[in-house]
């Protein structure tokens, strides 16, 4: 059986080499380069300890601009542990969950979530959508030795920041898809793209990526315009995004988006096909006017749910219309409870030095009861999820994964065009 622990230098060195000079060095990170040992003071409560109990925290949007994506993201999670339980003495601890809300980076809901998980004695926290939300709280996890497990977070700044191991994500980071939305709209002929991007962490890192694609493509991105969170009112950035007469628009935005096509499309008359969407903001709830969206296209990192996993999600939550993220979500409670399972210890610390192994290099599997029954019986195994392989790198980020590609209808609801899968080590 084979335990991989991954080494804070180990994952700064490492990162270096996948972001290259995309990476962004956020400078409310600095603070983080050091992170501390675990301990109860920091972390604001006990740190996180083998008690037979698997105890599994979320911090996802119930509130805020990323609130649509926290249904499919609660239901996910909700349904790796009915499939936990499922299989009674088997997995040799009890489960609990408690759900928090993650709010948005104009709140901090998410800060006082995490402090509220860590009192409450979380092994893993997972969470939060934003990548911004996540830099909010991901060292108060860190130093109380709780895994954080992101389901959505795609901001390149996460490969490089200095967590002591702790954090991880079952989404890839943006430098794939960056690449594949660049790589899409240079190929559907756009030589002069233009970009409307949420300035955080997110937004700049998605910009940055798209660009290097669409430049390396032989395409221009002759205007980058920002807009910061809790912004309400977008005349001028689309007035200056038409100035450059662009051929396309990518609109990498939250729920803003509902303010900005409406301007950018309905009142300035930007064609709709020309727009294009990522994962911030591709939904099926806009009440746009009937043919806004129609041809626009978007990006989704992940392996679609498929019908089968859509009808067990629906079983959780009958309400669901979106499943974006909720394979991922699904994919990271499923990954620690297999890691605390091999590690014979629910503790924070075991299941994050036991992540990387049950990911890859084992024996196949791909039911929490089938990869449980290997481990019982004392095999190595490499759990490929709904969402796609989740081979983790030394950074705590999937080494390869799909991104799959959307298009609107006259109904502005998007449909699956086609999937990429692509390695983030190219």
């Amino acid at each position: 059986m084979s335990v991989f622990t991954r080494s804070r230098a180990g994952k700064v060195l490492g990162g270096l080499a996948l972001v290259g000079a995309s990476a962004l060095v956020l400078a409310g990170c600095a603070g983080g380069g050091d992170a501390a040992a675990p301990s109860a003071s920091s972390g604001g409560g006990a740190v996180s300890k083998a008690d037979g109990t698997f105890s599994v925290g979320t911090i996802l949007p119930a509130t805020g601009n990323l609130a649509f994506l926290g249904p499919p993201e609660v239901a996910g999670v909700k349904l790796a542990i009915k499939d936990i339980e499922a299989t009674g003495d088997a997995f040799p601890f009890k489960t609990t969950l408690t759900e928090r809300d993650s709010g948005d980076t104009t709140t901090d809901i998410a800060t006082q979530s995490a402090t509220e998980l860590v009192s409450a004695g979380a092994d893993v926290v997972i969470g939060a959508a934003s990548s911004g939300v996540s830099f909010t709280f991901v060292d108060q996890l860190v130093n109380a030795g709780i895994v954080q497990i992101s389901p959505a977070n795609t901001s390149p700044d996460f490969t490089t920041y200095a967590d002591d191991g702790y954090y991880w994500r079952t989404a890839p980071s943006d430098v794939l898809q960056g690449r594949v939305l660049g790589n899409l709209m240079v190929g559907d002929g756009a030589a002069n793209v233009g970009i409307i991007y949420i300035n955080d962490p997110y937004g700049t890192g998605l910009k940055d990526n798209a660009t290097k694609a669409i430049e390396a493509a032989g395409g221009e991105v002759s205007v980058a315009v920002p807009y910061n969170p809790g912004d309400t009112v977008f005349t001028s950035q689309v007035d200056q995004l038409l100035a450059a007469k662009p051929d396309a628009i990518a609109v990498i935005a939250f729920e803003e988006t509902s303010s900005i096509i409406p301007q950018l499309v309905n009142t300035q008359g930007f064609p709709g096909s020309k727009v294009y969407f990522v994962d911030g903001n591709l939904s099926n709830s806009y009440e746009f006017q009937p043919g806004t969206l129609q041809g626009a296209k978007g990006t989704l990192p992940g392996n679609p749910a498929d019908t089968t996993f859509q009808a067990r999600l629906k079983e959780v939550d009958p309400s669901l219309t979106d499943f974006s993220y909720a394979p991922e979500s699904y994919d990271a409670v499923i990954l620690a409870a297999l890691a605390a399972a091999q590690a014979k210890d629910d503790s924070g610390t075991a299941i994050r030095d036991n992540l990387q192994s049950v990911s890859e290099g084992g024996e196949k599997c791909t039911t929490f009861a089938d990869c449980l029954k290997l481990i019982n019986d004392g095999k190595d195994i490499d759990y490929d999820g709904v969402s796609g392989p989740i081979t983790f790198d030394e950074n705590g980020d999937p080494t390869e994964a799909y991104i799959g590609i959307y298009q609107y209808g006259a109904d502005n609801k998007y449909t699956l065009l086609n999937t990429e899968f692509g390695s983030l080590n190219e």
